[in-house]
């Protein structure tokens, strides 16, 4: 049976985005040389890449919206993950590109300007042409967290930061993910906790009725993000005790990570 389809707060989206991005340009508006020289840990890129990256995400959102809308929503939220693998070659180049338009405070101004006056302009059933299949605004804002909050972890290990997420775009960061491994690997005969914001359940098998469920994984919030995204390894967030896994079935090294 195929997982119900989460609904999300079109409203608290958008301001979790728009703050998270407000986040990360204050940071990296304060970054050092040295900071920005440093290894991102993504590929060859560097801090000063991955920062110039965040700036695109929200810039390439803002011309889209100024672009004219596509007709038909080819693409769910929850597909997203499962679609973005073939992109890594053109998202480089586009990062590359922002870098070299302008210092990062004015990629960052100007980013910002842009995307608060068109998502002002713009309800969430527009829908956005984009490389990877049409998607409505609402939808494609969801996977925004997943980006801003992933990326802001990746600047707070690479640069030494503290960068603070938006508990909205940290909780529909963390659905988005989740779901999308119940979408994977559909069934009901593991559960997987990630307190306080999601529980679902996956993988064909026995399915749990009552009582504790035989199956169940549980993380916190930021570990399964780095686990569905490439950023730790399965046997490395178990050996940490970061995951805790029970059941003859609650591995789920194979299906890990759901994007990279």
């Amino acid at each position: 049976m195929a997982p119900k389809t989460r609904k999300y707060d079109d409203a608290k989206i958008r301001a979790a985005v728009i703050a998270q991005f407000g986040h990360v340009g204050r940071a990296v508006g304060q970054l050092e040389p040295e900071q920005l020289q440093r290894p991102s840990g993504l590929g060859d890129w560097t801090v000063a890449d991955l920062a110039a990256h965040i700036a695109w995400i929200a810039d390439s959102l803002a011309a889209g919206l100024a672009r004219p809308p596509a007709a038909v929503s080819e693409l769910t939220a929850v597909e997203w993950p499962f679609a973005t693998a073939s992109l890594a070659g053109k998202i480089s180049e586009a990062t590359r590109e922002t870098l070299a338009g302008a210092p990062l405070p004015a990629l960052y101004d100007r980013a910002a300007a842009a995307l608060a006056r068109e998502l002002a302009a713009n309800r969430g059933g527009r829908v956005l042409q984009l490389w990877i299949g049409d998607m409505t605004l609402a939808d494609f804002l969801v996977t925004r967290t997943v980006e801003l909050v992933v990326h802001t972890d990746d600047l707070n290990r690479a640069a030494g930061l503290d960068i603070p997420i938006e508990r909205q775009a940290l909780a529909a960061c963390t659905r988005l993910l989740a779901d999308a491994l119940a979408l994977r690997a559909p069934g009901g005969s593991v559960e997987v906790r990630i307190p306080p914001f999601a529980v679902v359940q996956c993988i064909e098998g026995p399915r749990h009725t009552r009582g504790t469920p035989p199956n169940v994984v549980e993380t916190d919030p930021l570990t399964w993000i780095r686990l569905a995204t490439g950023r730790t390894s399965w046997d490395a967030a178990l050996d940490g005790g970061r995951v805790r896994a029970g059941g003859e079935r609650a591995d789920l090294s194979a299906l890990l990570p759901l994007m990279s």
